[in-house]
């Protein structure tokens, strides 16, 4: 999973696309020669981004913009929503007074990506979905709490090398407490309006703040930056610093997640949802298909993803029958599960044993992927495991972005959470998806590209992110991994997951599954363990939709890669068409197509 995708969904109040713009300021767009429509469309751009900053300023601090890293932002209160929603409608009307016709290749693609995320930030911030959503503002999987402690370890994306560095991190903590004092007056609304989280979503919460607050002072993740000066903190400057950390910890966060653990624990659990499904919730399955929407950019229902999710299990099911035949297995598909789930050798020796063996295919990698991608990226890439205060909970791996000017990598996360449920089958392919060629290349080209307005360098869609990760995966035998079938049986199961995650995902969420019975399916149909099922079916109960990105992007992706290699038969370049999806940012799916289609027809 892509990890700066939290930073959006937390500033937009986990309403709408995950990345948002803001309100510009006045923009002349009288008559449309070329030109103007091209200057207006650029100045609506640059506006709405810097103001979308401004009252975002986490999003700021991910790129590496310090000029907000004093501030969380105030993303739960009213006043923030009306701003939002103000700033989605003055920008579709700037959009709207633009004559599309005028404007060139390029940019018509960036137009319809910009009209169509604005358009889905609007709809998250009116009527039921709204309603739904508000006040519901926190869960274990993308919750502010746990984003914090991440935030202010000193090794999230909020750099800790100068005073005034640590100077923003005082000042951030006035706006955590914050945060969780207007989380829970929203938590007070939805008790009141009988819209509330299942207890299994905030069970998980209550045991992670219960585990902030057991770390104490000088063993918190906010401490931490204080433990271990760099060199360019002066030394007279590190007692004074010390001691207002310490003090913010006692008397600002420790109490503000008390307050927050105490009402959680003692007032809303006793009336949260028993369910998991958005179904059995008071305007679920509206909001529901908003997010179907949201996370698929298409308008698939539920009902269709599941069967698309039934068919790609039987699919890759009778691939794997061929891999088992080939290392001479005897039993049936689910005992092959049974045998890599529990067979000691497919067992990681260590969590350094497991990190060097990223680090390995890395550097195997490293070597072939030149051969079909034309553009590398500058930004470097680190392997570090999940960090322990959500490693629970945490997916097998996940990417945070880097920054443009070197000062922050890329990283690759891998999760080594109750290390004898993990099994060495499928490193090569979480490699591929999370680090290069899929998030790492993905995010950093986009964000290394200045040609792009910055929404479109910075921002993106979950189908696209997360269908490209998928789809990177696809490209390792190409690439030269996968050459231990155990490997290659791990991408299978891979892919199986995702085509697993169409069928349970609809099945929570509008079809009535229950968590065991998800959880069994999964054991049943992939050789996933108990803890890492268990994980990802209490992710799909807390963030619902977010599952069904990956596959129908992946499956968009690898049928626009098929039409233009029939299409264009010896003149299909595989680095010319990675670069045509690749280089102008994320792209909803719809607006992908049709680029690869002008690119096919151009070509012929």
């Amino acid at each position: 999973m892509k990890r700066p995708t939290l930073i959006a969904c937390m500033t937009a109040g986990l309403l709408a696309g995950c990345a948002t713009s803001s309100p510009p300021e006045a923009v002349s767009t009288t008559e449309a020669p070329q030109a103007t429509a091209s200057q207006a469309l650029a100045s609506l751009f640059r506006d709405s981004d810097e103001a979308t900053l401004r009252r975002n300023p986490l999003q700021a601090t991910a790129r590496g913009d310090l000029r907000y890293a004093d501030r969380l932002g105030d993303f739960f209160s009213d006043a923030y929503y009306d701003s939002e929603r103000e700033a989605a409608r003055a920008d579709l009307a700037i959009l709207a007074s633009i004559d599309r016709n005028a404007l060139s290749a390029d940019e018509r693609v960036a137009y319809d990506v910009f009209k169509w995320q604005r358009g889905m930030d609007l709809r998250g911030l009116e009527g039921e979905v709204f309603a739904a959503t508000k006040v519901r503002p926190i869960d274990h999987f993308n919750g502010f709490h746990t984003f914090f402690a991440d935030l202010s370890s000193g090794e999230g994306i909020a750099p800790y090398k100068t005073v005034k560095d640590y100077e923003n991190g005082l000042g951030r903590t006035h706006d955590f407490v914050r945060l969780a004092d207007s989380a829970i007056g929203r938590m007070e609304q939805g008790l009141a309006a009988g819209v509330v989280q299942p207890k299994l979503v905030m069970t998980n919460v209550v045991e992670q703040l219960d585990a902030m607050l057991a770390e104490g002072v000088e063993g918190s993740s906010f401490y931490r930056p204080v433990a271990n000066f760099p060199a360019e903190v002066p030394e007279a400057d590190r007692p004074r610093l010390r001691a207002a950390y310490a003090r913010s910890i006692s008397t600002e966060i420790r109490p503000a997640v008390t307050r927050l653990r105490d009402f959680i624990r003692d007032r809303y659990l006793p009336k949260a949802r028993p369910s998991v499904g958005l179904q059995d919730m008071k305007s679920g399955p509206t909001l529901y298909r908003h997010l179907v929407a949201l996370s698929t950019t298409t308008d698939m229902t539920p009902d269709q993803i599941h069967r698309i999710g039934l068919a790609e299990v039987a699919r890759i099911h009778k691939e794997m029958e061929a891999v088992k035949a080939q290392v001479g297995f005897p039993g049936t598909l689910q005992q092959f599960f049974e045998h890599i789930r529990t067979d000691p050798k497919f067992k990681p020796a260590s969590r350094e044993a497991l990190q060097q063996g990223y680090v390995a295919i890395g550097k195997r990698l490293d070597a072939t992927l030149p051969t079909m991608f034309s553009t590398i990226p500058k930004t470097t890439l680190d392997i570090r495991p999940v960090p322990a205060l959500t490693e629970k909970g945490a997916a097998r791996g996940s990417y945070q972005g880097g920054t443009v000017d070197g000062s922050r990598p890329g990283v690759f996360y891998f999760n080594a959470y109750d290390l004898p449920s993990r099994t060495t089958p499928g490193m090569e392919t979480l490699y591929l998806h999370e680090g290069a060629p899929g998030h790492h290349f993905q995010i950093s080209l986009a964000q290394e590209n200045e040609a792009l307005p910055s929404f479109m360098r910075f921002g993106g869609n979950t189908a696209y992110v997360e269908g490209w990760g998928l789809y990177a995966e696809t490209l390792g035998r190409e690439l030269g991994v996968y050459t231990d079938p155990y490997q290659y049986f791990g991408y299978l199961d891979s892919q199986l997951f995702r085509a697993i995650r169409l069928v349970v995902d609809t099945g929570i969420h509008s079809k009535g599954w229950t968590r065991d019975r998800t959880i069994q399916y999964i054991l049943d149909n992939s050789s996933r363990g108990r803890s890492n099922a268990t994980a990802e079916t209490e992710r799909y109960i807390a963030i619902p939709g977010q599952a069904l990105a990956y596959k129908i992007g992946q499956l968009k992706i690898s049928e626009l890669r098929a039409r233009a290699e029939k299409a264009l038969g010896p003149r299909f370049d595989i680095r010319e068409f990675h670069a045509q999806v690749l280089m102008t940012g994320a792209l909803p799916l719809a607006v992908l197509e049709k680029k690869i289609d002008d690119w096919i027809a151009a070509k012929k």
